[in-house]
């Protein structure tokens, strides 16, 4: 038997209400159904989606396969990502397994070695990252000031020229104005 867990229409004419189940795939839409896993109400604001994810984990594992509507219920329920975590499709890295799947012993061993590895080398990583972050920033405040430093200094030296500048040109005034 093709087990399918799918939409069957409820409601009154404009103002359609669904039931996810799972049913027999030759059964028609509305017919007899195996189990009601939960409820989609499209019209509401925002739609509402309610779904038991055990019961659909479970059927999930048994090879019920969702049509393309019900599919996308069950991920935003969650349930379809607890299934391919389960079932090794997605993988984490330190994080749990979902409450539903039952870890196998070697798998929680596994699982707390990541965990236990992981936050190490992140605060490794935080800690380098840090020593980075005030050496760049301490780079900087000495470019800063070494820029300061050449902007007063070019400012001296422009001061100093015209100093100079005037100096040498007082004179000339001086002894011109003897001169006449």
């Amino acid at each position: 038997m093709a087990v399918k867990i799918r939409l069957t229409r409820l409601g009154k004419k404009k103002q359609p209400t669904y039931r996810v189940v799972v049913m027999d795939s030759r059964k028609p839409r509305d017919g007899k159904y195996i189990e009601q896993l939960g409820f989609y109400d499209p019209k509401q604001e925002p739609s509402v989606v309610e779904i038991n994810n055990d019961r659909a984990l479970y059927w999930l594992h048994e090879g019920a396969q969702p049509t393309e509507r019900a599919q996308k219920l069950l991920e935003i329920s969650g349930a379809w990502t607890q299934f391919r975590v389960a079932k090794g499709d997605i993988h984490t890295i330190g994080g749990d397994e979902p409450e539903a799947v039952a870890p196998t012993p070697a798998k929680t061993e596994e699982v707390e070695a990541e965990a236990v590895e992981v936050p190490e080398a992140s605060a490794e990583a935080v800690e380098e990252t840090a020593d980075e972050v005030v050496e760049a920033a301490e780079a900087s405040t000495e470019a800063e000031e070494a820029v300061e430093v050449a902007e007063a200094s070019a400012e001296v030296d422009d001061a100093v020229e015209e100093a100079v500048e005037e100096t040498t040109e007082e004179p000339e005034t001086a002894d011109s104005s003897e001169e006449t």
